[in-house]
């Protein structure tokens, strides 16, 4: 176990199945995040909605250069499955204030190997954790199977400026509330 698959997270979150996991069953990549959050589950749920208008990682890499908006988009707020979230991928199945999983589109597929994500608000008191869980298939052609190992690596990068940035903003979302 390294630090590229599993970054902060804890024994139960890695052993629970979630629903990348029916998506992708056969992946041989599998991937945790999480970060705490100092608010409800209601109002990271409502900020993790918001993937639905960009990626909230490193916008000059993953959103051409375009600031990840830092408002509230409630159009973001109606979930349906069949929607197309942080640019590249479809929502393929959520639980209001608590999952989405998102898997990603056929041509991006065809570079990083088939992958989906579940993103889990988990209640921890009255605040919560924000777990991720991306299960992926090597990419095609011979440096599939190492291609997976520098992209764990890259994925960490790139989750974790997610989970923190997502979380910072719910944050201050539960600040603002009158």
């Amino acid at each position: 176990m390294t630090i590229a698959e599993h970054w902060n997270t804890s024994q139960d979150e890695r052993e629970a199945v979630y629903d990348c996991d029916e998506l992708l069953p056969d992946a041989p990549s599998r991937l945790t995040r999480a970060v705490d959050v100092k608010t409800d589950p209601r109002t990271m749920f409502r900020r993790l909605t918001q993937l639905r208008a960009a990626p909230y990682s490193f916008d000059l890499i993953d959103n051409l250069g375009r600031r990840s908006p830092r408002e509230q988009l409630p159009w973001c707020w109606d979930l349906e499955v069949g929607q197309r979230v942080a640019t590249i991928f479809t929502l393929t199945s959520f639980r209001p204030g608590e999952q989405m999983t998102i898997h990603m589109d056929s041509g991006p597929a065809r570079v990083f190997g088939d992958t989906a994500i579940t993103y889990q608000v988990n209640p921890q008191g009255s605040d919560c954790r924000l777990v991720a869980v991306l299960r992926g298939k090597d990419a095609p052609g011979p440096l599939g199977g190492a291609r997976r190992h520098l992209l764990a690596w890259g994925d960490l990068v790139m989750m974790r400026k997610q989970l923190r940035t997502l979380a910072r903003l719910a944050e201050r979302d539960d600040r603002a509330r009158p």
